[in-house]
């Protein structure tokens, strides 16, 4: 049997791959949603990783949902029975996008090639995306006659503003990497032989940071996508109180009265 998601740890650096590349890596088979939430809440739970990677085996990032399994019954979200249907998304493929967001491990998304309908939202659920050349994105749903199911609706706004998202979702069309960089989809574009390198690099430079600021940091930025500046300021003031406690905030500052390099141990 194929395992779904591969998975490789490098120091303090979790890659994950999608790995149906046959398929070209649907996310919303339920072995796949297991695979890949059973991952990151691991991950997010061991302080020794510091960052992770996903991306997706082959020529594609995700292709999003299985089109076979789009049948009525045939083992995949949608049902005979509407309510069941409502069920196997609550329970199966939006699980996904809460888990991103409660996630205080950061996630770069090397997007390896086309990011389709579902996976095109799934490189939104992640902190950080690069993408290569030759990468193509789509929020497609309404080509098939349905919705966001995963969470797009919602995402994809917040990363490139209402007026672009609704125009990509509602024309459903596709767009390059060169496109996908210009409206802030993607915060960079390489050659598809430096995609991972590119993405190495990042990870390793949000790694090199004390482990709990990192992850902090990450839950206010998340936090301050729907929280009011006060309740943000609240949380930003109970943080702060945990962090100025660590072993790495004093060794962060004696290495600088120092002016050595800091070596953060997460404590």
């Amino acid at each position: 049997m194929t395992e779904v998601l591969l998975s490789e740890q490098g120091g303090s650096i979790l890659t994950l791959t999608l790995n149906l590349p046959e398929k070209r890596n649907p996310i919303s088979d339920p072995v796949m949603v297991d695979g890949l939430c059973a991952a990151l809440e691991a991950a997010d739970e061991d302080i020794s990783v510091h960052c992770v990677i996903l991306t997706g085996a082959g020529s594609s990032f995700s292709s999003g949902g299985d089109l076979k399994a789009m049948r009525p019954d045939s083992g995949g979200l949608p049902s005979a029975r509407p309510v069941q249907t409502r069920r196997n998304y609550k329970y199966g493929i939006q699980r996904l996008p809460l888990l991103f967001q409660a996630l205080e491990v950061p996630v770069v998304a090397a997007v390896n090639g086309h990011a389709i309908g579902a996976g095109c939202d799934l490189a939104t659920m992640c902190d950080v995306r690069v993408a290569a050349d030759g990468a193509k994105f789509a929020e497609s749903f309404v080509k098939l006659g349905i919705t966001p199911g995963d969470g797009g609706a919602w995402l994809l706004p917040r990363i490139v503003g209402f007026s672009k998202a609704t125009e990509l979702a509602l024309t459903g069309e596709t767009i390059d990497a060169a496109e996908a960089l210009r409206i802030g989809l993607v915060s960079e574009v390489v050659d598809a032989d430096a995609l991972m390198g590119t993405a190495r690099k990042i990870a390793d430079k949000i790694a090199a940071n004390p482990p709990h600021a990192v992850r902090m940091t990450k839950r206010l930025l998340r936090e301050g996508q729907t929280a009011d500046l006060k309740n943000i300021l609240e949380m930003s003031a109970a943080m702060q109180s945990l962090a100025h406690a660590t072993a790495d905030n004093k060794e962060a500052i004696e290495a600088f009265l120092e002016k050595r390099k800091p070596e953060f141990k997460g404590e």
